[in-house]
C-alpha cells in the first residue's frame, strides 16, 4: 500500500493534529503525516510533532504582506516535503484564493459545527444562544469561501440542559478527534473527493 503524504497546518496546541498523528501509526491507515507546519512559532503542536519524529517547519504570517505571499512560503513547505493532502487543524488564518484553487481536493479542514450552520467563529456560543438541541462537527473540503466545501464526514452531539461553551467544546471536540482521521482516510482511499 502507497500511503499519502500529509502535511498539517496547525496554530495552537494542535490536538486534531495529534488525533491524525495518532491515527497515521496504525499499519493500515492510507496516510501517513510527513510534516506539520504553523503559523505561530510557540505553537504546542510543533512540540508534539518533533517528539513523534515528525518535521516541522514555522511559517510566521506577521513576515509576509500579503495572503498570496504567506501562502506561497507555506506551499514551498509542502512541496519540499512532498505533500499531497493538506489537513487544516486548528489553523487561524485564511489562505489566498489562488492557495485554496491549486490543493483543491486535497486540502480538508474541521470546524466546529454543523455546516452550513455556525461558519466562523464563537460556533458553541452561537449555538447555545440559539438554543439549538444538536450541535456538532464537520469535515470538508476547503474552498475560496470561509467554511464552504463540500463535506465529507459530520458527527452530531446533543446539546444537553445546562451545557455551558466548555462542556459543549468538550464533547465536540472528542467526536472532531474521531471524525477527522476518518474523513482522510476516505480521501487518501479516493473513496471522497470534491465534486
Amino acid at each position: 500500500m502507497t500511503r499519502k503524504r500529509v502535511g498539517i497546518l496547525i496554530s495552537g496546541r494542535g490536538s486534531n493534529m495529534s488525533a491524525l498523528v495518532e491515527s497515521s501509526r496504525v499499519a493500515d491507515y492510507p496516510a501517513e503525516i510527513v510534516i506539520v507546519i504553523s503559523n505561530e512559532p510557540d505553537a504546542g503542536g510543533l512540540t508534539f510533532a518533533a517528539s513523534h519524529g515528525i518535521p516541522t517547519a514555522v511559517v510566521n504570517h506577521r513576515n509576509y504582506s500579503s495572503r498570496e505571499t504567506f501562502g506561497e512560503a507555506i506551499e514551498a513547505e509542502l512541496f519540499t516535503a512532498g505533500v499531497e493532502i493538506v489537513c487544516l487543524a486548528g489553523f487561524m488564518r485564511l489562505l489566498a484564493t489562488p492557495f485554496v484553487e491549486r490543493w483543491r481536493g486535497r486540502m480538508l479542514n474541521i470546524h466546529p459545527s454543523l455546516l452550513p450552520a455556525y461558519k466562523g467563529l464563537n460556533t458553541h456560543a452561537r449555538a447555545l444562544a440559539d438554543g439549538v438541541k444538536t450541535h456538532g462537527c464537520t469535515v470538508h473540503f476547503v474552498a475560496p469561501e470561509l467554511d464552504s466545501g463540500p463535506i465529507i464526514v459530520q458527527a452530531e452531539v446533543p446539546v444537553l440542559p445546562g451545557d455551558d461553551e466548555k462542556s459543549l467544546a468538550a464533547r465536540v471536540l472528542k467526536e472532531e478527534h474521531r471524525i477527522y482521521p476518518e474523513a482522510l482516510r476516505l480521501v487518501a482511499e479516493g473513496r471522497a473527493k470534491f465534486a
